[in-house]
């Protein structure tokens, strides 16, 4: 063979070995990526093609897959969605698996998770077409139609929680939106629908409840008055100063209470400044603390930890870092720059439920595979001990009195003792106050603990407070719970 043959052969066979490299590398290598890429179309018809799994509340489907004569197969529905799109997020060709359990349970729902492998091995020798697994959740149909009739057209959010368990019972947010419109087959449709939420006001595709932060207000004060408690030398009959105005340390600025009146009395006890909310008292309370004391109470509690991970995104509550004496008086009102999620203020009400002991939240009670078998079952787990047993009495005690005589009596339920805490969370000068409430119930054997957040005062704007707005919406969802 003469050179010039070589040559041409080397350059044949060295082409020939790049497109079988090129080649293997696409069909093995990359084999995984590609087809999970959802620009991958056979992958997006494949998925459609099988029946996705359902959510399902109290054994009704919220969320199912309904065969259609297109080419999908498949189209993804919602009952009764805006009810339920905090909780459920949406399937769309246009736009993936969006916020809710249909993205934290995509696995399951699409029958890929490595704990249906023996079910997709059955669809395998017997020929049938495979099917997502089922997600029950723990939701309480009862509490989440009354957190949404009670919010009406106001914005904000409510989560309810079982204290005993973790299980979460509703979570609400307001407004929400129609899955329906973003899981159509029509691709512009979808992605025109899925603009128009992005777009609109109160930014509806985001949980209110799970993945926004808010200043807590005065709801903040469980945390400062547990931290009091647990330090020692302070008891529910302690006495505080409670002036007209506090002035703030290392400032030339002064801090007053809601109204701009006094507190009844000076000095007041912790559990009467609890009961009437008095923010000079507490925010004298915190400087005396330190800001180190209240960072661990709060931390105790869920703040600056790892969110929960029950959906996508959730926003991780904060206590600030290296505060002066102003800022921390400010932070012991929940104030300045302390800020906290719906379902963080319900996890403080439902520890004190909970003799001090912080269970993790749940959303997802079991998960079962097409022929109805159990592929796994959550079960309850301790997250933290917040404060001790006799703590959580106290505080119980005195979050009884801000319902029987304070400033949330409109949470008062005939015949059951409540207990709770109202807040009025000050955001900026134009705006109007956040409303807040939270609380649980009956106090001898809790069976729900709630977050009410009512942005910007909702219909009374200005003019609302936390026993105005927020507690009469938590005195419906506990009655929704405890009558059904």
């Amino acid at each position: 063979m003469n050179t010039p043959l070589r040559r041409l052969a080397s350059v044949v066979l060295v082409m020939f070995l790049a497109l079988l490299g090129s080649v293997t590398a696409v069909q093995y290598v990359q084999a995984g990526s590609l087809n999970n890429d959802p620009r991958n179309v056979r992958t997006i018809y494949r998925e459609f093609g099988n029946a996705r799994g359902s959510i399902v509340v109290a054994g009704e489907a919220v969320a199912s897959s309904t065969p259609v004569d297109d080419a999908f197969g498949y189209q993804r529905v919602y009952a009764d969605g805006p009810l339920w799109s905090a909780v459920t997020g949406f399937y769309s060709i246009a736009n993936g698996a969006g916020w809710g359990l249909e993205d934290t349970q995509d696995d399951v729902l699409t029958g890929r998770s490595d704990r249906l492998f023996f079910s997709r091995l059955r669809d395998v020798l017997t020929g049938q077409r495979p099917e997502g697994a089922t997600v029950e959740t723990t939701l309480l149909p009862a509490a989440q139609q009354a957190a949404r009739d009670a919010l009406g057209q106001q914005q904000g959010a409510v989560v309810a929680i079982e204290p005993a368990t973790g299980r979460i019972l509703a979570l609400v947010s307001t407004p929400g939106y129609d899955p329906n419109t973003l899981a159509v087959h029509d691709t512009a449709a979808a992605s025109q629908a899925f603009d128009e939420l992005v777009a609109a006001p109160g930014n509806p595709l985001r949980s209110k409840a799970t993945q926004e932060n808010y200043p807590p207000g005065s709801t903040f004060k469980l945390v400062t008055a547990a931290a009091a408690l647990e330090d020692g030398r302070w008891t529910p009959e302690s006495e505080l100063p409670a002036p007209t105005e506090l002035e703030l340390p290392l400032s030339s600025s002064t801090l007053g209470n809601f109204g701009g009146g006094g507190c009844g009395a000076d000095p007041i006890s912790l559990a009467d400044a609890l009961r009437v909310s008095c923010n000079t008292a507490f925010a004298g309370l915190g400087i005396e603390l330190g800001a180190e004391a209240l960072e661990e109470q709060a931390q105790r509690f869920g703040f600056d930890a790892d969110p929960p991970a029950i959906l996508p995104n959730a926003a991780g509550s904060t206590f600030p870092d290296d505060l002066d004496g102003a800022q921390t008086a400010l932070a012991a009102i929940g104030q300045g720059s302390v800020t906290a999620s719906p379902l963080q203020m319900a996890l403080v009400a439902a520890a004190i439920a909970n003799d001090g002991v912080l269970m993790e939240p749940t959303l997802v009670d079991t998960v079962r595979a097409a022929d109805l078998s159990v592929v796994s079952r959550t079960e309850p787990s301790v997250r933290s001990e917040a404060v001790s047993g006799t703590t959580a009495e106290s505080l119980t005690r005195m979050m009884v009195g801000v319902v029987e005589g304070g400033s949330g009596t409109s949470a008062q339920i005939g015949g059951v003792q409540v207990a709770g805490k109202t807040g009025t969370a000050q955001t900026t000068a134009e705006a109007a106050p956040h409303a807040w409430f939270t609380g649980f119930a009956p106090t001898d054997d809790p069976r729900v603990a709630v977050a009410v957040f009512v942005q910007n005062g909702g219909d009374l704007g200005s003019e609302a407070t936390g026993g105005r707005v927020a507690a009469p919406i938590a005195r419906a969802v506990m009655q929704a719970v405890l009558g059904s």
